[in-house]
């Protein structure tokens, strides 16, 4: 049986069930679990939720002073759902601090993932759904928002980092070509979890900082499958999670690993995997090199033959933005800036804060130009080291960075 109560009656041995309120509002990813430790207590009495569902067959009930207050269900699902809420279009400057919370908390709940899955504990999918709820109503709002945060990474929170990232990236590439909401969530989980497999990775291979080894690199090789068999035990694992998971580094021409499928053999989900996992690497500061800028990436992985699906790839890069935010790029007029929106018209034109001037190699007090309304022109990508610039993220990125 399940019952509703006030926070203020919760006591450890409890087995909270649900939160009333929103996933951002409390202060676990999870929402099924024992409390098992005061503090737990605390945060959730701390918070913005004033009550919540207890499950009584699987954890302590309510003492019986307190029954007058408690409402009762017999199942779950008989619990209220909240009414779908329409995701209204904003600009990236009124998404961006969400979208902070989002990752933050979003990267503590791939922590816990990994970290479980080390111990031994079956994978619950089912318990990530809210993240992938949150991620994929971010990625509405505003897709360029939560996308180029999440590609701000140390080398040490790369690979928790990355798993929020490529769930971003694959819910935008679903979106972009045209799949249904339940597979968009699909792909969103299965970018989520595409990783898992580096849990079983040994952490000095996985985090170093120097070239890897034949043996090491052969080793790392493996988490596809390792991450396959983990999802095999898991709960709520569909199919295609599963199979993003194992073949986000095939190839379309076949070189790939671990099964050597082609683009015949690929699913459409492994292909968009692979380029959205590629994708979020080389953009990202890793132990051994620092990250690619946004747009020169895209050009790169446009000159890599037979890696992507050319539809696929194609479609990602209208998802993004030829100059996805975050991108260096040079004005005709000479000044430098970086891309912080994009054109709602055309993928040329986006919107651009200027810093820097190449003819008088000065900063410039930051100016917002919205290429779409303005005859300035993207005269092409630049690099900031040429110009000695090594602050380019706090431009568009302000103290997210």
């Amino acid at each position: 049986m399940l019952k509703k109560i006030p926070v203020d009656q919760l006591r450890l041995g409890m087995h909270l069930q649900a939160f009333c309120g929103a996933w951002l509002d409390h202060p676990f990813w999870r929402t099924k679990f024992v409390l098992e430790d005061a503090k737990d207590i605390a945060l959730v009495q701390e918070s913005n939720i004033k009550e919540v569902w207890i499950d009584v067959s699987k954890g302590i009930d309510v003492e019986s002073t307190d029954q007058s207050t408690v409402e009762t269900l017999e199942t779950a699902e008989e619990i209220p759902q909240p009414t779908p809420v329409v995701q209204e279009k904003v600009s990236f400057s009124d998404e961006v601090a969400r979208a902070s919370k989002i990752v933050a908390k979003g990267k503590e709940a791939v922590v816990s993932m990994f970290q479980e899955a080390r111990m031994g504990k079956a994978i619950e999918a089912e318990a990530a759904a809210p993240l992938v709820e949150e991620i994929s109503n971010s990625v509405m709002r505003n897709p360029g928002a939560l996308i180029s945060l999440a590609r701000l990474k140390t080398a040490d929170d790369y690979t928790f980092m990355h798993s929020v990232a490529v769930c971003a990236l694959m819910i935008a590439l679903a979106r972009q070509l045209g799949l249904d909401e339940q597979q968009t969530r699909e792909a969103g989980m299965a970018g989520l979890l595409h990783d898992l497999g580096k849990a079983m990775m040994p952490l000095e291979v996985l985090n170093k900082p120097g070239k890897l080894t034949d043996e090491e690199f052969a080793l790392i090789k493996t988490h596809p499958e390792e991450g396959y068999k983990l999802l095999l035990e898991g709960k709520g694992v569909t199919e295609t999670i599963k199979d993003v998971c194992l073949h986000h580094h095939e190839k379309v021409d076949g070189t790939g690993y671990p099964k050597g499928l082609n683009g015949d053999t690929m699913s459409l989900f492994a292909k968009m995997g692979a380029v959205c996992d590629v994708y979020d690497a080389i953009t990202s500061n890793r132990p051994y090199k620092a990250g690619w800028d946004p747009a020169e990436s895209i050009k790169r992985m446009a000159e890599w033959k037979g890696h992507f699906d050319p539809t696929v790839f194609q479609a990602f890069v209208k998802s993004l933005g030829i100059y996805p935010i975050g991108s260096l790029v040079r004005l005709e007029s000479g000044k430098l800036g970086v891309v912080i929106e994009q054109g709602e018209q055309s993928l040329l034109k986006p919107k651009v804060k200027v810093f820097f001037s190449t003819k008088s190699q000065a900063y410039l007090r930051p100016e917002i130009i919205d290429l779409a309304r303005s005859p300035e022109k993207i005269a092409g990508r630049e690099d900031a080291a040429k110009w000695g610039i090594k602050d380019v993220d706090q431009y568009w990125a302000g103290d997210k960075v």
